[in-house]
């Protein structure tokens, strides 16, 4: 098993600590995990990317160039990364925010409007672990239950009150990829 997946966004939308929860999650189940953190000198609104590398054999290198799963937040991460994924792989997108179709026909594409489901859920700012619910279940590399677990580590302490809206987050998230039917599921997982 070896999943490579790339997360990318701007500052302020939970993309570093979406790959810090990945990473703590696998080392939980016992897994060789890779995390590069990639981000701009701005304070918020600039770069922030990440690349987490999943695997049940040692990591030779934390740099993902071609993920198998990328996730985009954005329009530039869309149109700047779209490229790199394997063909096969799979492109989460948050359609909240991203407004431009993904251009390729050789890849799985699930968008997701995560901003609002987690306005539905009470917390705007748990949209990105709506996501990272829907990337759990399809790449399968870890569990919903680690990466719960995960939150307390990852989440500063004055925060550990918003773990539960989290949980109920990557529930959500999981329960509509769950729901949507990808026929070529098989070419999603490493």
């Amino acid at each position: 098993m070896l999943e490579e997946i790339y997360i990318a966004g701007f500052g302020g939308q939970g993309t570093l600590s979406t790959g810090q929860l990945l990473a703590h999650a696998a080392l939980k189940e016992g897994k060789h995990v890779s995390y590069a953190p990639f981000y701009g000198v701005e304070k918020r609104g600039g770069v922030a990317n990440c690349a987490v590398t999943i695997s049940d054999r040692r990591i030779s290198s934390p740099i993902v160039t071609e993920p198998t799963i990328l996730v985009v937040m954005n329009n530039t991460s869309l149109e700047r990364f779209e490229k790199s994924v394997v063909s096969g792989g799979l492109i989460i997108v948050n359609s909240s925010l991203v407004d431009i179709p993904v251009q390729r026909d050789d890849v799985n594409v699930f968008s997701i409007r995560a901003n609002e489901e987690a306005e539905a859920l009470g917390d705007p700012m748990v949209a990105v672990n709506i996501i990272l619910g829907a990337l759990v279940e399809f790449a399968g590399a870890v569990s919903i239950e680690s990466v719960a677990e995960s939150l307390k580590e990852v989440l500063p302490e004055r925060r550990h009150g918003m773990i539960p809206i989290n949980v109920k987050a990557l529930e959500r998230g999981s329960k509509l990829a769950r729901e949507y039917n990808i026929s070529k599921k098989a070419n999603i997982t490493g």
